[in-house]
């Protein structure tokens, strides 16, 4: 079966508090698999929060991949035959990563690293992501991630276009600074690669910063198939067809007017971009 019902879990992650937010998001992942998800998101930094101050506070609330929270998430996983990517601090032998964790059934399926680092948060004092850009397939869906400002870049999504992505994701903590991110660069990024796009945010305020929620579902013409509303927990839920996301040609008139925004390129001509 080529379609893929895919969830995002929008809510307010508590500020160091793992295990009630991990116990939200096993819980969470039950109701979605309920509801006929395969793959369930959750927010950047879902499991420990985003407002950390210092690197001490964030070395105290990371922890390896694979470890405790993917090995919970693994057991839930296998029960309802489900993929799982939420957001943790990753501690890596001297280093920190705001990292994303996918998880499905069989454990650890692999860690993302944040690569672009804004001036905000705990982002302050984490160190810079040092893994690529990668396309990762659960068996029929090929996902690509992005962490928050990582896909501010458009080089950054239609790299993992390139490379296969039917679905990116981007796990995200946007505040009130950040609307058009959410209004906006999710559609872009969709339409732009002609792929399908899910941005789940957080809700709740954090260290002095509100974050709006938004959190979205986007087909490849740029359209929301899923968007929650602003401040208030939510699941979004859409079925996708990686197929579909495949046939980057549109054909509006054959012959007449015809469009391939990522077959067409002309990458002799970009030789500026690197």
């Amino acid at each position: 079966m080529s379609i893929w019902r895919i969830a995002g879990v929008q809510f307010d992650c508590q500020l160091g508090a793992k295990q009630a937010n991990l116990d939200f998001m096993i819980a969470q992942v039950r109701q979605a698999a309920a509801q006929g998800a395969r793959l369930i998101v959750f927010p950047e930094c879902a499991l420990t929060g985003y407002g950390l101050t210092d690197r001490v506070a964030a070395k105290e609330v990371a922890e390896p991949l694979p470890g405790p929270a993917t090995q919970a998430m693994t057991q839930v996983c296998q029960e309802t035959d489900t993929f799982v990517v939420f957001g943790l601090i990753e501690s890596a032998g001297d280093k920190l990563f705001n990292a994303a964790a996918i998880v499905g059934p069989k454990g650890l399926v692999a860690g993302f690293r944040k690569i672009h680092m804004p001036c905000i948060g705990i982002d302050r004092f984490l160190d810079k992501g040092d893994r690529p850009f990668e396309v990762y397939d659960l068996g029929g869906l090929k996902i690509g991630i992005g962490i928050c400002f990582d896909n501010s870049f458009p080089e950054s999504v239609r790299l993992m276009t390139l490379k296969g992505a039917d679905l990116v994701l981007q796990p995200t903590n946007w505040a009130d600074k950040a609307i058009k991110n959410a209004t906006l660069v999710a559609r872009v990024r969709a339409f732009e690669n002609h792929i399908y796009y899910m941005a789940v945010n957080r809700i709740g305020n954090e260290t002095g910063f509100h974050y709006i929620g938004y959190s979205s579902i986007t087909d490849f013409n740029g359209e929301f198939l899923a968007f929650a509303e602003h401040d208030r927990e939510a699941m979004i839920i859409a079925d996708i067809d990686p197929e579909a996301a495949r046939r980057k040609k549109v054909v509006h008139c054959v012959g007449e007017y015809e469009i391939d925004r990522v077959n067409w390129r002309r990458p002799e001509m970009y030789e500026g971009l690197v």
